[in-house]
């Protein structure tokens, strides 16, 4: 679970992640003071539960709020108000739940037990794919470096490719636009693949990957990710396209073409 609290008063938001913490020993707690930075997060993970306080400057909390149910729709919101002056505005977001300052351990555990959305524990797979926003690969929570950037590009493609074989002149084609010596982009690639098992060996995912003869898939059962959740579950995803896919390749503008049309449709 990934619990988000935003409260402009440092010491409020120090108490109320030791709360938080006491009864969610397991969730991760991300702390902000600051709405903008608080929303600039939520657009590259997802969130389940969020506490924000009211009364924020520059975007206050109902309206990081909203922002936040754009993003992710089965977010919790539950506000923090010093004198339940905005609830009825809260149960216009349809909000779990509304919290007085200072928060109390009773109440808080109160609305952590009957959250409005369940919260699923998080991704189940070791290996996560971001395609909303710019692409990464993330492994047990942290972005996979590899020796070569363009073996994360390769990477990119083959998500795109939702588990289908990508031949090596597809790859070539994608990595490499322009017209040149072949054999010394093929020799690249062969360069790239190695590097690809090499990481993989590494992080113990030797399964991630489908090898044939001149070609490669991405094992789509082994992995979770944004764009597979969002297309599966639609608005019932706990991820939500915001018109980003890809941003770092162009080859990814057929595809963002396409989830462009798909969330008109939705």
């Amino acid at each position: 679970m990934t619990i988000m609290l935003v409260c402009e008063d440092a010491q409020t938001l120090k108490d109320a992640a030791a709360l938080v913490a006491e009864l969610q020993p397991d969730a991760e707690v991300l702390q902000f003071t600051d709405s903008p930075a608080a929303l600039a997060e939520a657009r590259q993970r997802p969130v389940d539960v969020a506490l924000l306080a009211t009364n924020m400057p520059e975007l206050d909390g109902l309206d990081l709020g909203q922002y936040l149910k754009d993003l992710h729709p089965a977010v919790n919101l539950v506000f923090m108000d010093p004198d339940d002056a905005q609830a009825l505005d809260a149960l216009s977001l349809h909000a779990s739940g509304c919290l007085l300052l200072p928060v109390s351990r009773f109440a808080l555990s109160a609305e952590l037990d009957d959250l409005r959305y369940p919260v699923s524990g998080g991704p189940s797979h070791r290996v996560f794919a971001q395609t909303f926003g710019n692409f990464e690969l993330f492994v047990d929570g942290e972005p996979v470096a590899f020796k070569y950037s363009r073996t994360k590009e390769v990477v990119a493609l083959l998500v795109n490719n939702r588990g289908a074989q990508t031949t090596n002149g597809e790859i070539i084609a994608a990595l490499w636009e322009d017209d040149g010596d072949p054999e010394k982009k093929a020799s690249y690639l062969r360069n790239l693949r190695q590097d690809l098992q090499n990481t993989f060996t590494r992080l113990k995912l030797t399964d991630l990957i489908h090898k044939q003869r001149g070609s490669m898939a991405i094992a789509t059962d082994r992995i979770d990710c944004d764009l597979y959740d969002w297309v599966a579950k639609k608005d019932k995803s706990r991820y939500r396209y915001m018109g980003d896919y890809m941003n770092q390749y162009s080859w990814a503008e057929t595809v963002h073409a396409e989830l462009d049309e798909m969330a008109d449709g939705y």
